[in-house]
C-alpha cells in the first residue's frame, strides 16, 4: 500500500492480506525504494514540549492517490490507495489535526494522477505558492517503479515499456522538494509501490544512494525498508495500506505519547514503526530520518486527555489495544471519542487497531434509530476488544408533534419574512413535544437561516446533528449556514463528512464550490462546481454556482451557459422558494452579506443573482447593452441589488461614453446613488461617489 501526509515519502508492494494471517515473505522479495535511512534515536531525543497551543505556519499539501492504472494489467491494480489519500485529505484539513486550509490542499486521485498533473503540482503550484516560513507536505500512494538504474513515481498514465518519459523521476521530486519548494518545515510521506514482477531491476543501492539530498527541513516517513513489502488490506479500518492507516491514525491524536496535544515528528515515526512492525511480525518496518529536521514541527495538533500509557512511562509493554467493531445492521457509522470511523455492515466487523489503552467513548448510530451509545469501552495494551453495535429501538416520534412540524412546513414552504416567522413558532412547538425530533430542528434552523438570524441558525443544524449524526441533510444546512458567516473551512469540513459517506451528492458539491469561492480559491471551486452538475445535472442551483466560480475566475464564455442553464431549470414559481432558502448566502460581489430572505423571498434572490453574474460577464465582454438588459432584469427580482445597481450606472456611463447621451449619465447617477445608499461603508460606494462627483461635473456643464 501507500503512506501518508504532511511531506514524507516512502515505496512497498503491496500485498492484500487475508483476514486472519499474514502472507509469508517470497523467495524473490519485492524491495522498497526509500528516501531516509533509519537512526538510534537516541542520537537525536524526543524535544521538550510545553503545554502552550503551537504556533502553526501557513500549510500547503499536495495528496495523490492512484488505485487504477490506465495501462497497467489487472493484477497490478491497487486497492485502496485512492481511499487512503481521501482519508488523508480529510485528516489534514481537520480542525483537530493538521488544520491546513482546504483550499491549500490539492488532490490528484486516480485518473486526476497524471503525468502532468504531478509535474505541474510538484513543479509549478507548490513552488509558486510556498515561502521559506510555511509548511509543506506531499503524501504520494501508488506505485513506483525502477528502470535504468533510476526509481519513479508511477502516475495514472505511466506505460511501463517506457517508463523514462511517462513516469515522474525520484530525482526530478528530490530537486523540487530541495530548491524549488519552500518551507521551514516539510513532510514526505509516501507509500509507494513497485513490483519486481513488472519491473525485475532490483539495483536499490543504485537507486537510493541517486535519491533525495534532502535539506535540514524535510521530516521522511517511508512505508518500509528495501528488500520489504508493504501491505494493505481491508482489515485495517475498512480498507487501507497498513502504513496509512497508522499514519492517520497518529496525527488524529494516537501518536502524541506525551499526552500534551501535539504530535511532533519523532512521536509519529515511533507510533507508526511501532504498529506497523507489530501488525506485520516485523514483516514490514517504517523508516525515517531523525536526524535532519526540524525538532519543534508540528505535524497535527489534537488538544484532549493524555495517552494512558505510552512514551518511556511503559518500558517493555505493549503500548496500543484493538477495537473489533460489529453490529447488527447495515449502514451503521461508528464513532469514536467524538471521531467517524465510517460505516460499517453487519457481515463485515471493521478491525481498528493502534488504540491508545485507557477508557475510550463509543457510540453506533442510524438514521431514524436511537444510537447505541455514548458510552465508555476499555482498551488494554496488546489486546484486542470486540464492540457490539446494536442498532435495535426505531426513533418513536411523538405523534402530537407531527401537527406543528406540518404547520410549520406550510409556512416554511410559501416563503417569506411572516410566513417564516410563523414557520418557526410551529418547529419550535414540535421540538418541544418531541426533542429528539431531529427534522423539525433541521427545519427550524434552516427557518432561522432565512431570517437571518444566524446564531439560532446554527444552534438549531448542530441540534439536528447531535439528534442523528449522520443526518447528511443537516450537515448540508449547517454548512450553508457557516458560509453565512464565514465559517468556510467547517463548512467544507461538514461537505466533506457528507461525500465520504455518498461521493456522488450533488448538494454536497456545490455547497463545497461556494466554500472555496468564498475563500477565493476558484480552481477547487470550478472542480466542485463541475462535480455537482456531473452528479445532479438537473439540480439548478449546481449549474448557477459552477457559474459563478467560472465568473470569478474570468472564465466568462463558460459560465455564461452555466448561468442560463439555472434560469431554465428555476423557472418556477417563487412559492416553491422557501424549498431552496439553504441554498442561498452572502452575496459573492464583494459587499458583504445581503438582507435576504427578511425582505424577500429566497427564489428571486438567487434568480437575481444568475442575472447579476449574466451582467457581469457581458459588461466584461464589453456588451454594453445586453449588459444593461440582464442587470435590469436582476432588479425587476430584486430592485436593491448592490451590485445589479453599481454594474448598472457603470454601464450607462460606459454607453455615454460611446454616443454622448446624457440621459445615460441621469440613469448611470441614480444607481450609483442607490449603492451609496445601500452600502455605504463599502468601496464600491466610495467609488460609486466618484462617479456622481464626475457625473455632476458633466452635467452641470
Amino acid at each position: 500500500m501507500r503512506g501518508i501526509f504532511l511531506l514524507a515519502i516512502a515505496f512497498g508492494f503491496v500485498s492484500t492480506l487475508p483476514a486472519q494471517n499474514l502472507p509469508q515473505p517470497q523467495t524473490e522479495q519485492q524491495r522498497d525504494l526509500t528516501t531516509v535511512k533509519e537512526s538510534s534515536a537516541a542520537t537525536n531525543p524526543a524535544p521538550t514540549k510545553t503545554a502552550a497551543p503551537p504556533v502553526i505556519p501557513h500549510s500547503y499539501a499536495l495528496v495523490v492517490g492512484i488505485a487504477h492504472y490506465a495501462h497497467l494489467p489487472a493484477k497490478a491494480q491497487l486497492r485502496f490507495a485512492d481511499r487512503d489519500a481521501e482519508d488523508i485529505y480529510t485528516t489534514l484539513i481537520s480542525a483537530q489535526g493538521g488544520n491546513f486550509p482546504a483550499e491549500n490542499v490539492h488532490k490528484l486521485i486516480n485518473e486526476e494522477a497524471s503525468l502532468a498533473n504531478l509535474r505541474h503540482e510538484l513543479e509549478q503550484w507548490l513552488p509558486s505558492v510556498t515561502t521559506p516560513e510555511d509548511r509543506v507536505l506531499v503524501y504520494f500512494a501508488g506505485h513506483g517503479f525502477i528502470a535504468g538504474g533510476k526509481a519513479y513515481l508511477a502516475p495514472n498514465d505511466v506505460d511501463i515499456s517506457h517508463l523514462s518519459g511517462t513516469a515522474y523521476p525520484m530525482e526530478d521530486l528530490g530537486r523540487a522538494i530541495s530548491t524549488q519548494i519552500h518551507g521551514k518545515w516539510k513532510v514526505l510521506i509516501t507509500d509507494a509501490c513497485h513490483s519486481g514482477a513488472i519491473t525485475p531491476e532490483d539495483d536499490t543501492a543504485q537507486v537510493n544512494h541517486s535519491l533525495l539530498d534532502l535539506n535540514t527541513s524535510t521530516f521522511s516517513l517511508t512505508a518500509s525498508r528495501d528488500r520489504e513489502q508493504s501491505f494493505e488490506s481491508p482489515q485495517w479500518g475498512g480498507g487501507h495500506g497498513i502504513f496509512t492507516y497508522y499514519v492517520i491514525h497518529g496525527l488524529q491524536g494516537e501518536a502524541d505519547s506525551s499526552g500534551d496535544g501535539i504530535v511532533t515528528a519523532d512521536e509519529l515515526a515511533d507510533y507508526v514503526r511501532t504498529n506497523v512492525r507489530l501488525a506485520t511480525k516485523t514483516l514490514q518496518n517504517p523508516t525515517s530520518d531523525r536526524g535532519s529536521f526540524d525538532p519543534n514541527m508540528v505535524l497535527a495538533y489534537n488538544p484532549g486527555p493524555p495517552a494512558n500509557c505510552s512514551g518511556p512511562n511503559c518500558p517493555g509493554t505493549p503500548r496500543y489495544g484493538t477495537l473489533i467493531f460489529q453490529t447488527n445492521m447495515d449502514g451503521v457509522e461508528v464513532w469514536l471519542d467524538g471521531k467517524s470511523l465510517g460505516v460499517i455492515d453487519k457481515t463485515k466487523p471493521q478491525r481498528f487497531p493502534g488504540i491508545t489503552p485507557g477508557p475510550h467513548t463509543i457510540k453506533g448510530v442510524h438514521l431514524g434509530y436511537e444510537p447505541d451509545g455514548p458510552r465508555e469501552e476499555q482498551v488494554y495494551p496488546g489486546q484486542e476488544t470486540t464492540v457490539n453495535i446494536r442498532i435495535v429501538i426505531a426513533r418513536q416520534r411523538n405523534h402530537a408533534a407531527e401537527e406543528p412540524f406540518g404547520k410549520g412546513l406550510e409556512f416554511y414552504t410559501r416563503g417569506g419574512e411572516d410566513n417564516y416567522k410563523k414557520a418557526a413558532v410551529e418547529f419550535q412547538k414540535a421540538l418541544q413535544i418531541d426533542p429528539k425530533y431531529s427534522k423539525a430542528a433541521l427545519y427550524l434552523g434552516r427557518t432561522y437561516q432565512a431570517l437571518y438570524d444566524p446564531g439560532q441558525a446554527e444552534t438549531y443544524l448542530k441540534r439536528a446533528i447531535d439528534i442523528d449524526n449522520d443526518y447528511s441533510e443537516a450537515r448540508l444546512s449547517y454548512a450553508a449556514a457557516l458560509l453565512d458567516i464565514g465559517g468556510y473551512d467547517e463548512a467544507i469540513r461538514q461537505t466533506n463528512a457528507v461525500i465520504q459517506r455518498d461521493p456522488k451528492n450533488g448538494m454536497a458539491w456545490y455547497l463545497e464550490s461556494q466554500a472555496f469561492v468564498r475563500k477565493g480559491s476558484y480552481d477547487p471551486a470550478i472542480d466542485a462546481g463541475q462535480r455537482a452538475v456531473k452528479f445532479t445535472p438537473a439540480n439548478a442551483e449546481a449549474h448557477l454556482w459552477l457559474g459563478e466560480a467560472q465568473r470569478l475566475a474570468k472564465q466568462c464564455p463558460a459560465a455564461l451557459p452555466e448561468y442560463n442553464q439555472y434560469l431554465s431549470l428555476s423557472n418556477f414559481n417563487s412559492g416553491t422558494g422557501g424549498q431552496l432558502n439553504y441554498y442561498l448566502l452572502g452575496s459573492l460581489f464583494g459587499f458583504g452579506v445581503k438582507k435576504r430572505a427578511a425582505q424577500q423571498d429566497i427564489w428571486r434572490e438567487l434568480r437575481a443573482q444568475a442575472n447579476v453574474g449574466i451582467c457581469d460577464c457581458q459588461w466584461m465582454q464589453k456588451q454594453f447593452q445586453a449588459a444593461a438588459e440582464s442587470c435590469q432584469k436582476a432588479l425587476a427580482y430584486v430592485h436593491d441589488e448592490p451590485y445589479a445597481n453599481y454594474r448598472l450606472g457603470i454601464v450607462y456611463a460606459e454607453e455615454y461614453n460611446g454616443n454622448g447621451n446624457t440621459e445615460l449619465l441621469k440613469e448611470a447617477r441614480l444607481h450609483f446613488s442607490t449603492v451609496v445608499a445601500l452600502i455605504p461603508d463599502t468601496d464600491e460606494a466610495q467609488r460609486s461617489r466618484k462617479y456622481i462627483a464626475n457625473i455632476d461635473a458633466v452635467l452641470l456643464h
